[in-house]
């Protein structure tokens, strides 16, 4: 009898082992929120790429009467006579390669600490956990592709006809006349075709006209992989609160605008187009401040911005341009942000509700 228990000890043993759950990280809910994250942020940001682009040139280029792009209609079709498609789409390829992880991670970490937060007092969350829960996802999704975002910047204005000033170069006397401004792409294509002893750092070649080819230029130039994170504290400024009261804003909105019954295609696209707008409009400054602190280093672009951090670059926006400065490109931007969150929320919950449903 002892051996015979013995024998069914030692035969039940492997079928325990091989019963008992092992703890996953990563469940299918939490991969679902992923996928669909990251499809909302490509969709997002393909359908308003040229006004992205856009944004981004009027937000760095020198104040002035010779700016080439003003207005968002005359500025599109400029664009379009100078680059064609490729330049309403230039940067959008490493925006995409951008969005898509930022979405993904911005998605799922909201996702999860709506859940966490669930856990103290009421389950109902209520606006301030919606707004931290917002902001934290906006801070680890913006630290995790920072660098992509200040190379997608750098690509979006290297082409691009933005006037030189010329008191950023030698200031002129007084009797001189001023030449015309050039624009930043012919002094960037003349300084690299016509001498050859000029390094490749005073203009931007073919190679570094790419993601790749950028990423080395600016870690060359600027200080290896710290260049690469030049206005990573405004950006998240700036983001905490954006994140925070777009998907505040979205969850408020769609309880008024989508209750039961009323939930059609039109009124999703919305909520989102209105949680967008309102969320952007407040925190806009700290974007434009975002992008000229990510052009500071580009000394071959012959913006002339020198700023020594954060605060210096914000009084000097204000001290030069008025508080007017701070809110450059608004226009063309709230007409992108209308379409691309609309798009983002829409096509994450549709994404989102294919692959949890079974």
């Amino acid at each position: 009898m002892t051996s015979q228990q013995s024998t069914s000890q030692v035969q039940v043993k492997p079928q325990e082992a091989l019963t008992k759950p092992k703890p996953t990280f990563v469940t299918p809910e939490i991969a679902s929120y992923f996928i669909a994250g990251g499809v909302a942020g490509a969709a997002s940001r393909t359908v308003v790429s040229p006004l992205e682009r856009l944004k981004i040139i009027q937000q760095v280029q020198p104040r002035g009467s010779d700016r080439q792009y003003k207005g968002v209609w005359r500025s599109l079709v400029r664009m379009w006579r100078e680059e064609g498609f490729k330049g309403y789409m230039r940067g959008n390829g490493i925006n995409c390669l951008r969005i898509v992880p930022y979405s993904a991670v911005q998605f799922t970490t909201y996702e999860q600490l709506k859940k966490w937060f669930a856990t103290f007092g009421s389950k109902e969350l209520d606006t301030p956990k919606r707004l931290a829960s917002g902001a934290l996802a906006g801070i680890t999704s913006v630290c995790s592709t920072y660098p992509l975002d200040l190379v997608r910047s750098r690509l979006s204005i290297a082409t691009a006809s933005i006037a030189i000033s010329s008191q950023q170069k030698n200031p002129p006397s007084k009797t001189a006349t001023t030449p015309a401004a050039p624009s930043v792409k012919q002094a960037l294509s003349s300084a690299y075709h016509t001498s050859s002893s000029v390094s490749h750092s005073a203009g931007i070649s073919r190679a570094e006209s790419s993601m790749w080819g950028m990423t080395l230029k600016v870690m060359r130039e600027e200080g290896g992989i710290r260049g690469l994170y030049r206005g990573l504290v405004p950006t998240a400024m700036g983001v905490a609160p954006y994140v925070g009261i777009n998907f505040a804003a979205y969850e408020a909105l769609r309880g008024v605008i989508t209750p039961p019954g009323k939930s059609s295609i039109a009124r999703k696209l919305a909520c989102g187009a209105l949680a967008g707008s309102v969320s952007q409009t407040l925190t806009y400054p700290f974007d434009v401040l975002r992008r000229k602190m990510q052009v500071t280093g580009m000394a071959s672009g012959g913006l002339g911005y020198k700023y020594n951090g954060a605060l210096d670059a914000l009084q000097s926006i204000v001290r030069t341009e008025g508080l007017q400065g701070l809110y450059r490109g608004l226009w063309p931007n709230l007409l992108k942000v209308a379409p691309s969150i609309a798009t983002s929320f829409f096509t994450y919950e549709l994404v989102k509700e294919l692959l949890i449903t079974p």
